[in-house]
């Protein structure tokens, strides 16, 4: 018995010290300045507003100027390490330093709205309402989906309902060659909920007012 407890106190101390050895590795800093000269492979599809891409499938791109920069490099990251199956976003994550990606991620988050402009979704809302309840969405993403309680969680009030279906569905299914997401916390989340069920969900959150928008390039108009 003794020695079970010994164990234990060591397991706690170690897992102890993991936890602040994370706490204390701060995220880079990035420079919205120099994010802004390395934009090129990101404005094709995300500075043309309601720009659908054709694979893995047909969706909006979402909404990234007034996105967390964090979240933003997070994402980066992922696809960089294949956790987030997507060919193009993965060819060129794969170019980008972790600092190109935090420059990338200050860039867009200076670059959202100021008032948050409300999206064209619908839905039934007290449906979306009880399912988002059960799923204990707002204790990650907040009460109104647009201020997360870590900016390292995503923004999503107003962002496309097709890109947010597409994701919670990659969360679902992980053993695709083109389309999974990795994170268990949100996989586990996903999987309670049949397909219409995600579609209510997503429906109700772009039609929520966000801060997330599309800044249409210059070049595009």
């Amino acid at each position: 018995m003794k020695a079970f407890i010994r164990a234990t106190l060591a397991a706690a101390l170690l897992l102890g010290g993991l936890a602040c050895g994370f706490a204390a590795a701060a995220p880079l800093q990035g420079n919205p300045v120099a994010g802004g000269k390395k934009t090129a492979m990101c404005l094709g599809c995300h500075g043309i507003y309601d720009y659908k891409t054709g694979f893995p499938v047909v969706l909006r791109v979402p909404k990234i100027f007034g996105q967390n920069a964090r979240y933003i490099a997070n994402a980066l990251a992922e696809y960089k390490r294949g956790e987030r199956k997507h060919p193009s976003m993965r060819a060129i994550a794969e170019t980008l330093s972790d600092q190109d990606m935090a420059d990338l991620g200050a860039y867009f988050e200076s670059k959202g709205t100021v008032t948050a402009v409300r999206g064209s979704g619908s839905g039934d809302a007290a449906e979306a309402l009880a399912l988002i309840g059960r799923g204990g969405c707002p204790a990650c993403h907040g009460a109104n989906f647009n201020k997360p309680v870590d900016p390292g969680y995503p923004k999503l009030a107003g962002q496309y309902s097709d890109y947010l279906y597409y994701a919670l569905e990659a969360y679902k299914s992980n053993d695709k060659p083109f389309i999974g997401r990795g994170n268990p916390i949100m996989s586990a989340m996903a999987k309670q909920f049949t397909d219409g069920q995600l579609q209510a969900i997503t429906q109700y959150i772009e039609g929520l007012p966000g801060d997330v928008i599309t800044v249409q390039n210059s070049r595009f108009r």
